[in-house]
């Protein structure tokens, strides 16, 4: 099969978020399993042609109620996956961030799904390759299902299928009517739309229009169908219930992986991480201006500091921890200028045992994973999550909400059975919460070590590769294959 993926963001080219791991990630697992997946994203002026090795491809116009926008497609090859950029003024070409503000990046966004749909008849014209299924991802391509729908009548796309990924209900790209009419864009008649008001919501128009809708994990897929998660969408989502499904994202177990990686001081793997890894957690305290001890706990944190990452639980529950134990924190993150300045303070108080990177370093972010003991991560939602899963491969425990991926991913540990669990967890969202969860884990550190260690070879071991995924990413695309046949 032919599975076009169309994202507004993929890394290591352009990344915001999770959404880029994935898509970064996931097409070259599935060209080992024997899909020819391939990639389309805008070509952000920000983007280095030249280190990327990103060249000319062929051209196209997309013509519009108010005019014709020409459009350049560009190739470049990367880990064996085609990515295909989309270059046109005023659209995409001159802007320095993948996202900015509302009434700017709706209207782009919605002539990145025109210019994807005629990117892929040149391609067929031009090249030979046509998709059989376009996999979108989140609102900015929530067009593409919609405007298949419309083509299937024309010669080469009837068979054509498609999938939406749910990356965040949260963000939506509402209000697209009057761009709508702007960019000569047919009203969408789904009963479904109709009857909620949402025909000029991107993402309900994706969920509408799909023959599949998957979301980063299976809790999620739960989550999502009440109005706490589902943001409006929820009574939408549940009359699609027979085509949801939940998938858990995975990580690149090669570039994440602390036995070969070239940021760490000291290599270890689940074999030799007990002699190993109290390296790189001295080296972590040196970096951080702290003392050098191997018995204090250092709690690490990696985050953007919003609210949805629970940093209104976490900032409160670190001042009581850190004025009442022994112990160390390690944070490193940016985001909303009120948790910005939490944060600062709260390095600045408590200085002696608490160091406070604002901003973002991909050697510090390594470092952390690799020398913390406990990897803070308290979410309100978390789709599926990266950072948990990354402290376990690099043998930190996590101490996550139990929501969305987080709950999927991380095991609670047992007092009762040392040989359950690759993290702690906990349900209430409140700072007290936290606190009692970081006690505990605190304690189990100083007074069960070798269960503590037994549980950090738990979570090394623990196999968040993309192979599985892929597998049921296949099985879903082989479904609506057979759909559209």
């Amino acid at each position: 099969m032919n599975i076009l993926f169309v994202s507004a963001e993929v890394d290591p080219f352009a990344k915001v978020g999770g959404l880029a791991d994935v898509v970064g990630s996931l097409p070259a697992a599935l060209r080992s399993a024997g899909i020819d997946a391939r990639v389309i994203m805008p070509l952000y002026n920000f983007i280095d042609q030249a280190r990327w090795g990103i060249n000319y491809l062929l051209s196209f116009d997309v013509h519009r109620r108010t005019g014709t926008i020409h459009v350049d497609l560009y190739l470049a090859i990367h880990n064996g996956v085609p990515i295909y950029f989309v270059r046109a003024l005023p659209y995409f070409g001159q802007e320095s961030a993948v996202y900015s503000f509302w009434d700017y990046d709706v209207p782009r966004f919605m002539f990145f799904c025109q210019a994807v749909m005629d990117a892929a008849n040149a391609l067929r014209d031009q090249q030979g390759w046509f998709p059989d299924i376009f996999h979108v991802h989140d609102w900015h391509t929530g067009l593409v299902p919609f405007f298949v729908s419309l083509r299937r009548n024309e010669p080469g796309w009837a068979h054509v299928g498609t999938m939406v990924s749910i990356h965040n209900m949260a963000y939506q790209g509402e209000h697209i009517g009057g761009w709508a009419w702007e960019q000569g864009i047919p009203g969408r008649d789904h009963p479904e739309l109709q009857a909620r008001g949402l025909g000029d919501n991107m993402l309900a128009i994706s969920l509408a229009y799909s023959d599949m809708i998957t979301t980063v994990s299976p809790r999620y897929a739960v989550e999502i169908q009440y109005p706490y998660m589902g943001y409006g969408l929820e009574g939408l989502l549940r009359t699609r219930l027979s085509d949801l499904r939940g998938i858990l994202n995975g990580i690149d177990i090669n570039q994440w992986n602390p036995a070969t990686d070239p940021k760490i001081v000291a290599n270890y793997s689940a074999d030799d991480f007990a002699t190993q890894r109290p390296i790189n957690k001295r080296q972590l305290q040196t970096d951080s201006n702290l003392e050098v001890r191997d018995d204090i706990p250092v709690i690490g944190m990696v985050s953007r500091l919003v609210e949805q990452k629970g940093l209104d639980l976490a900032l409160p529950a670190l001042r009581t921890v850190l004025a009442k134990h022994d112990v160390q924190f390690i944070g490193l993150g940016s985001g909303e200028p009120v948790y910005n300045e939490m944060f600062f303070r709260l390095g600045a108080d408590f200085h002696w045992r608490a160091k406070c990177f604002l901003g973002f370093n991909a050697t510090v972010a390594q470092r952390i994973y690799a020398g913390c003991d406990i990897f803070l991560m308290p979410s309100h939602y978390e789709p599926c999550g990266i950072g948990q899963m990354l402290a376990m491969r690099y043998g930190a425990l996590p101490l996550v909400r139990e929501t969305g991926g987080l709950a999927d991913t991380v095991a609670n540990y047992d007092d009762g059975d040392a040989d359950r669990g690759t993290g702690f967890v906990f349900n209430w969202e409140e700072p007290d919460a936290v606190v009692g969860t970081l006690d505990w884990a605190l304690w189990t550190y100083r007074n069960r070590k070798p269960a503590w260690q037994r549980m950090q070879e738990r979570a090394m071991r623990t196999d968040f590769s993309w192979d599985k995924s892929a597998r049921e990413y296949a099985m879903l695309y082989g479904w609506i294959s057979d759909r559209h046949r």
